[in-house]
């Protein structure tokens, strides 16, 4: 809805017999009510005469907010309890960097800190994923082009 359909609205809605209307559409909401809290204290106490009063119509309406992009950093989440690398984000991990190629790391590893474990491509950018410490890979808890989430463990390592 625009602005000027909201404002058309509202003019059909004074003219109307409606009391109260309520219109929802997937993100707008928009609510007109002419009994609103106002016109019930003066109709209690009048200070002018009753054809000299309209009522005061309220009109709430909620928008989606327009967010401006925020750079997003990708550092793998650490579990500090079971020593995993989290994927930090939603999209496919792949242990190599290309098909056929050998993986980054495999059981048995010892790790740098910002040694890339892998890959996750997540809206067609691929996001290199490091560790963040020096560690020792355990073991690999997701297969290559698996898709992962937020979260999910990638890698299980021991801490150096």
């Amino acid at each position: 809805m625009n602005l000027s359909e909201i404002e058309e609205l509202i003019k059909e809605f004074k003219a109307s017999d409606l009391g109260h209307l309520k219109l929802k559409h997937e993100h707008f909401e928009l609510v007109l009510d002419k009994e609103s809290a106002y016109a019930k204290k003066n109709a209690l106490n009048p200070t002018h005469s009753q054809a000299s009063i309209q009522a005061p119509i309220m009109v709430e309406a909620s928008m989606p907010s327009v967010q401006t992009p925020v750079p997003m950093v990708c550092t793998p989440i650490v579990d500090k309890k079971e020593d995993f690398v989290l994927s930090p984000m939603v999209g496919t991990f792949y242990h190599a960097p290309s098909p056929g190629a050998e993986p980054y790391v495999k059981a048995g590893d010892t790790l740098k800190k910002g040694q890339i474990i892998g890959i996750v491509e997540a809206m067609k950018i691929m996001n290199e994923i490091e560790v963040e410490y020096p560690c020792k890979v355990v073991s690999v808890e997701v297969g290559d082009a698996q898709p992962v989430e937020y979260g999910t463990k990638l890698i299980k390592v021991e801490k150096l």
